[in-house]
């Protein structure tokens, strides 16, 4: 499998520094993991998470100009089965529906009581 974005491949870390982590991926090509995508915690230091030498799994997010951006942590994450957008579309909006009549559920007591107290305070 060669480098194509949306791949996973295993690679080893050969450098590190303070924004990210070069890999050597198959094919002798170099790419960057971001220390952003070092994994789903705050990453201050790369050294508490890779060591020159480790090998990862690296996801191929994009490839511009010839650089090479990876993510380890997006190569961790599960793959999700895809719903068509219409069932999510579908699902926010009754989520939607069901929100604004709880809310209006809560509100109606106090629109209640609200009407009593401004009654009194006519002048």
């Amino acid at each position: 499998m060669g480098v194509e974005i949306g791949s996973k491949l295993e690679g080893k870390v050969t450098g590190i520094t303070k924004f990210g982590a070069f890999v050597e991926l198959p094919g002798n090509v170099t790419g960057l993991v971001h220390i952003s995508e070092i994994a789903d915690t705050f990453v201050k230091d790369i050294h508490d998470f890779l060591k020159i030498g480790d090998m990862v799994t690296v996801k191929v997010l994009n490839i511009r100009e010839g650089k090479i951006g990876l993510s380890i942590k997006k190569a961790q994450e599960k793959e999700r089965p895809s719903r068509p957008h219409r069932e999510r579309g579908e699902a926010f909006e009754d989520k939607l529906n069901r929100f604004l009549k709880e809310s209006e559920d809560r509100q109606s007591p106090l629109k209640k009581n609200g009407d009593k107290k401004g009654r009194g305070r006519q002048h």
